[in-house]
């Protein structure tokens, strides 16, 4: 029998069709959507279930920190109390807020204080450590922050208080 010129070991072996190559690529596109698209769910270990109140000051004209509240509602699941005031310094004065780390809010979880427009996730390395602190501030009112509008630019920098008055770095996010 004569030998095909044209035929050769590759050219023996099947060939993937199309419908292959667009059945993979279609599970690779539902997979992603999947994964991107998922309805979120806390993830946040310490605060996972976590059902004492949260304590939420604010002044009573302030609407970011009705934003800020509502966050810490819907994302972190969390019991939030508002308590609007008129002034809200002698609460700061109270839990030992620094006056240079002060925001426009104060909360207080698990005998912490939680000072301006936390992110979540600090909120949940504090409970997940529990350090020997007063409390965690986000000084000021960053924009891109938690209920604030803008986009975030740089890290948002963290500071613990220490029971003696001081402040040092917490974290950065």
């Amino acid at each position: 029998m004569e030998e095909n010129c044209c035929e050769t070991e590759e050219n023996k072996k099947p060939k993937k069709s199309n419908s292959w190559i667009i059945i993979t690529g279609l599970i690779v596109i539902l997979a992603l959507a999947i994964f991107l698209f998922k309805p979120s769910t806390n993830s946040y270990v310490a605060l996972e279930g976590y059902q004492q109140p949260v304590q939420f000051y604010k002044s009573i004209t302030c609407g970011c920190c009705d934003v800020n509240a509502n966050y810490l509602k819907t994302k972190g699941n969390l019991n939030v109390q508002i308590s609007e005031q008129t002034d809200i310094s002698d609460i700061k004065k109270k839990y030992g807020v620094p006056s240079e780390l002060e925001s426009c809010h104060t909360a207080v979880i698990d005998g912490y204080f939680v000072e301006g427009h936390m992110p979540l996730e600090a909120i949940d390395k504090l409970m997940v450590e529990k350090p020997d602190i007063k409390g965690i501030a986000l000084p000021g009112m960053p924009m891109g922050s938690p209920g604030m509008p803008g986009q975030k630019q740089g890290d948002f920098v963290i500071y613990a208080v220490n029971n003696d008055g001081t402040y040092g770095e917490f974290m950065r996010i």
